[in-house]
């Protein structure tokens, strides 16, 4: 349905418009068409993990690239009639409708405007009954020239999910977020030998850095030039004093952006991060509006953990589009 529709359908456009199309965003929907739903799936196709080349830790397809597992996803999606994937398209405000607004199918909560590629971008907005925010996370690496050269390949965010390869190797641990002494902690799980960079801007207090040394775990606050290897492959830190600390790979602690402006409008509850807060079956605090993977709290999740967070919320959004009271 356009704004310039003279008459409203019966229905609403969709039963359920997911924004994202990353493992929770394909995984609810898939879910969702399974139990009879409209659903729409709209995704930029611009995924925080671009830069990373193989995924790990997801039951069956260890070792898949990420885009090949999107493409799985989207190809199983094709074999039903009711779910369409718009990719490389966005969502640009969700409005709530009241009962009586001109637009307002029956049944319909919401307003999605979207918008598609390029700079003449076509603009639309389709009706729904529920809104689900699978949008993800933009994120911000510390300012150093190279480390775009380097990340995905021997440069890693996730230490769960690409520890295993980096086992027994010199480590960096590179971050500005005072979050790094349990970071830290949690990679020497894969390696004995691991310095934490702050980069002259993250905080670890003297205790911290007393129980770090005591597992073998070094503390660098010097400020950082850059990164020096070739070809993806890490070999060391340069320090701005003129230091080289080799290594052979490490991760990285981005800075975490949730992708959610889209939702301003509708006065949702946040954490101190930004990522939206759930009720543990991933509805927000307004009616209607559900949230899964790693836009919501507690952020940045497994593709595994993301793509079950999915499938639950498809759950919890059928029961309650029936108005059935759940255990979820």
């Amino acid at each position: 349905m356009t704004d310039t529709d003279a008459a409203a359908p019966a229905t609403p456009d969709w039963d359920v418009v997911i924004v994202g199309g990353g493992p929770a965003g394909l995984s609810a929907a898939l879910n969702l068409v399974r139990a009879r739903h409209r659903v729409l799936v709209v995704d930029g196709n611009r995924p925080r993990n671009a830069a990373t080349l193989i995924a790990h830790g997801f039951l069956t397809r260890d070792g898949v690239p990420p885009h090949e597992l999107r493409r799985l996803a989207r190809e199983e999606l094709a074999a039903y009639p009711d779910v369409e994937v718009l990719q490389r398209h966005t969502v640009s405000a969700v409005r709530r409708l009241d009962a009586d607004a001109p637009d307002a199918a029956v049944g319909a909560r919401f307003a999605v405007d979207l918008a598609g590629p390029g700079a003449a971008a076509s603009v639309r907005t389709v009706s729904t009954r529920a809104v689900l925010a699978a949008s993800g996370l933009r994120e911000t690496l510390p300012a150093l020239p190279s480390i775009r050269a380097y990340y995905g390949m021997s440069l890693f965010s996730c230490a769960a999910c690409d520890g295993w390869e980096l086992r027994d190797q010199p480590l960096a641990l590179i971050g500005e977020s005072d979050d790094l002494f349990a970071r830290a902690l949690l990679v020497s799980r894969w390696s004995s030998s691991v310095t934490v960079f702050t980069n002259g801007v993250a905080t670890i207090d003297e205790s911290d850095a007393a129980a770090l040394a005591a597992r073998g775990i070094r503390v660098d606050r010097r400020p950082i030039a850059d990164l020096d290897g070739d070809r993806g492959t890490l070999s060391a830190v340069r320090l701005a004093d003129g230091e080289v600390v080799p290594v052979t790979a490490g991760f990285v602690r981005p800075l975490w952006h949730p992708a959610v402006e889209y939702l301003d409008g509708l006065g949702l509850d946040t954490d101190g991060d930004g990522h939206l807060l759930t009720d543990g079956s991933g509805r927000t605090n307004a009616a209607g509006v559900y949230a899964a993977g790693d836009v919501a709290a507690p952020g940045p999740q497994q593709l595994i953990v993301a793509a079950g967070a999915g499938a639950r919320v498809a759950a919890v959004i059928t029961h309650d589009l029936l108005g059935v009271t759940t255990a979820h």
